[in-house]
């Protein structure tokens, strides 16, 4: 059965890469950006999978362009369902107090608000429609946990997974799922400018970063078989759990794992 399927912030990174592997699979995909450019980029990588790919700008942080991307995909496809509110940013370069207030905000209002929007418009649209699953993508610190240079970033990341709970149990009583994403520790284009950015930081930690992380293309069709697998609301798509880590670091004391940022310019 062909699903339809919207992601928001995909023109790059794991947004892009989830939005291959749905079309790779002869699903219809509904991708978004900011940038006219990006969003044509991406919209020329995705036009030879077997699924429709279509686009459409949009900022998440304006609750108006995002019921526009759901109308413009209900209007494109039908029934819209799968809807994944992956558009994030993510500055992780200074501490808390070292952060610029621009930064601050553009981070909150993307990840927060743009999610928050985001749910809010596809769950409405899933209710009268009659069903539907809705995923929020999560990252470091959502549980909890603390990394440097992530105290804002892991906030908001941290209220995303507090939100996805409750909005799951607001919608218990319909057929509407709500679930989460983790995808990992990835390398995506944000990650790559971080680390030109600050390469001291970056070296520091390059040892240990090394033996977690992974590429798009191995953790995206991971993802979309557990998002395609989920039944209930709560359900946690986990690329990158405990046990995997801890496997990671034991091996990665008597073989050394090939270096997987070079391939990247780092």
């Amino acid at each position: 059965m062909t699903l339809n399927v919207v992601i928001t912030g995909s023109t790059e990174g794991i947004g892009l890469g989830l939005a291959a592997e749905f079309a790779s699979r002869g699903h219809n995909v509904a991708i978004c950006s900011r940038s006219a450019d990006k969003l044509e980029s991406a919209l020329a990588k995705l036009a030879a999978q077997p699924g429709k790919t279509v686009g459409r700008i949009c900022d998440v942080a304006d609750v108006t362009a995002v019921q526009a991307l759901w109308d413009n995909a209900k209007e494109t496809f039908g029934e819209i369902d799968i809807w994944i509110n992956n558009a994030g940013l993510a500055r992780t370069v200074w501490p808390i107090l070292e952060v610029p207030q621009g930064e601050v905000e553009t981070m909150l209002r993307t990840n927060m608000l743009g999610t928050i929007n985001g749910c809010r418009v596809a769950a409405n649209g899933m209710r009268a429609q009659g069903q539907g699953k809705l995923f929020n993508m999560l990252g470091g610190g959502s549980s909890g946990e603390y990394f440097p240079g992530l105290g804002i970033y892991g906030t908001t990341k941290r209220g995303l997974d507090y939100f996805t709970d409750a909005l799951g149990k607001e919608l218990a009583d319909c057929d509407v799922i709500i679930g989460k994403i983790r995808p990992g520790m990835v390398i995506t284009e944000a990650v790559i400018r971080e680390a030109r950015e600050k390469p001291e930081a970056f070296e520091k930690s390059r040892a240990t970063m090394n033996k977690l992380v992974d590429r798009v293309d191995t953790v995206a069709p991971y993802l979309v078989d557990g998002i395609l697998a989920t039944q209930k609301s709560g359900t946690m798509v986990r690329w990158l759990n405990g046990g995997k880590i801890a496997m990671r670091m034991t091996k990665g004391l008597f073989v050394k794992r090939p270096d997987q940022f070079e391939p990247f310019g780092l």
